[in-house]
């Protein structure tokens, strides 16, 4: 099991270790000792897969609009798209980038 610490505001993970490393007083000594309140923070138990789970949403996010459409641009093949739409005179090419643009707007 893996002792954690979690903003409660944000819900960001600031800490995780193992549970015989980081006893309850050690968690809430972690956070006065930085002057912060431990009454901001949910200190728990939970097990690994489940912090991964935690990490990976913080992870993704942090990403900026940028990162996300980039991912999203990477996955087209977006000449063929285009040389299709001029082909066939649609605007599918178009449509698509828009689409991505509307989910992660600047």
């Amino acid at each position: 099991m893996q002792r954690y610490i979690k903003d409660k505001v944000n819900g960001n993970v600031i800490l995780s270790m193992e549970e015989n490393e980081l006893p309850i007083e050690n968690a809430t000594e972690f956070l006065t000792s930085r002057k912060l309140s431990p009454s901001d923070f949910e200190i728990g138990l939970t097990s690994e897969e489940k912090l991964d789970q935690w990490i990976a949403e913080q992870t993704e996010s942090a990403k900026t609009y940028k990162e996300k459409r980039k991912e999203e641009y990477d996955q087209l093949n977006q000449y063929e798209m285009m040389f299709d739409d001029k082909r066939d005179g649609t605007t599918t090419w178009v449509d698509k980038i828009n689409e991505i643009k509307s989910r992660y707007p600047k």
